[in-house]
């Protein structure tokens, strides 16, 4: 039988794992199973090893992004830590360089103390990916499309190195969610999301998944999230099944306004310089064309001013709330210099190219006239 359209498939997943002819998943609220004989392990057990709601969630994900097996957690940072955790002393990890700030902190502060050695590398230039490599060289972690400057990695490329060198190649897939990309189908190993972005969508929960093809991954995986506790609770999974659904009708609207969005950023005066891989002079625009079936919901831009312009500017936003986060339908505004990314000396922060001006916006599914009024606003009056 010929498998159904990703948008389809959003919206009926969950409908095998319901019961008594129920449209949802039902939530499994248990922490622990009744067993039947000591030391013969039923399906369920305990929750932080298996969970029926959990259980429906891991095969929905992993289905949308044409994997074979997915492990969910608590968060989309114990993903990226259950994935480190593959890893042991003196092995060496090359990271992109322009990578959320809570996955450098975790990278700087835990994963180094492990003596697991990480480089930070321009990941869209695979030349300087390959110079890289060491003989310990284990992974290759990259975000594609970065946050927050939205550089777009060759995935295809970076597979067929990996592939070369017997390392592999782990991809956060959270911006564009497997509706505008499929690293695994383009050779990566292992996929990450934060599903508290846009799987889920609604700034409601907090999640974390890790998709793959090969068993023994998976394996090694599911261990990794029993034996560190980092599993998610009944509710969450329930919730972010909701978020699946409307996925995919959500995506579309994200990726139009936020076209709409730089496009009008980049004709103003008092704009710099526009991130945002729909444009036709971003870097990466004909891989983005290639490689994504759209250009996302986020928009960064550099504004021509210092940081007092820049909060002046977010303080007149309306319709965008100040947050930390990405990917809700409401529209969101940042400033990555005193939010994702105050951990990172300025002097490093300036040099990986974030300035002192630059503002992330999530754009959401709001009416586009409505948001662009708001950002004239806003720019007009500082």
């Amino acid at each position: 039988m010929k498998k159904k359209n990703l948008a389809t498939r959003a919206v009926h997943s969950s409908e095998k794992f319901g019961e008594n002819g129920s449209l949802n998943v039902p939530i499994f609220q248990n922490s622990t199973y009744e067993q039947k004989i000591p030391g013969e392990w039923e399906q369920y057990t305990y929750t932080r090893t298996n969970n029926p709601t959990e259980e429906a969630l891991r095969h929905a994900i992993a289905d949308l992004e044409n994997g074979e097996f997915g492990v969910i957690f608590s968060s989309g940072l114990a993903a990226i830590n259950g994935v480190m955790e593959l890893f042991k002393a003196g092995d060496h990890v090359i990271s992109t360089d322009d990578i959320y700030g809570g996955s450098h902190r975790l990278f700087s502060q835990f994963i180094e103390k492990r003596k697991i050695e990480i480089s930070h590398v321009d990941t869209t230039d695979v030349a300087l990916v390959l110079e890289a490599i060491r003989p310990n060289t284990r992974c290759i972690y990259v975000e594609t499309p970065s946050n927050p400057l939205l550089k777009i990695a060759d995935i295809a490329a970076l597979s067929k190195v990996a592939r070369d060198k017997g390392i592999l190649l782990v991809i956060d897939n959270t911006m564009a969610t497997p509706c505008l990309q499929l690293p695994l189908e383009l050779g990566a190993d292992i996929v990450i999301h934060s599903t508290s972005k846009y799987i889920s969508g609604h700034t409601n929960v907090i999640g974390g998944a890790v998709v793959v093809k090969d068993k023994e991954l998976f394996d090694q995986l599911k261990f990794i999230r029993k034996a560190t506790g980092a599993n998610p609770g009944p509710f969450d999974c329930y919730l972010t099944m909701l978020g699946i659904k409307t996925l995919p009708l959500r995506i579309k609207q994200h990726c139009e306004n936020a076209l709409r969005i730089a496009q009008y950023l980049q004709d103003h005066k008092k704009v710099k310089r526009v991130y945002y891989p729909g444009l036709s002079d971003h870097p990466q625009h004909t891989l983005a064309k290639a490689q994504m079936c759209g250009f996302g919901g986020l928009v960064s831009f550099d504004l021509d001013g210092d940081e007092k312009a820049a909060r002046a500017f977010l303080d007149s936003l309306d319709l965008f709330a100040l947050t930390v986060s990405f990917g809700s339908v409401v529209s969101l505004k940042a400033y990555p210099a005193a939010m994702s990314h105050k951990d990172l000396p300025r002097q490093e922060r300036i040099k990986r190219g974030f300035s002192d001006s630059l503002i992330r916006l999530s754009i959401g599914i709001e009416n586009v006239d409505d948001l662009l009024e708001d950002i004239k606003s806003a720019l007009d009056s500082n």
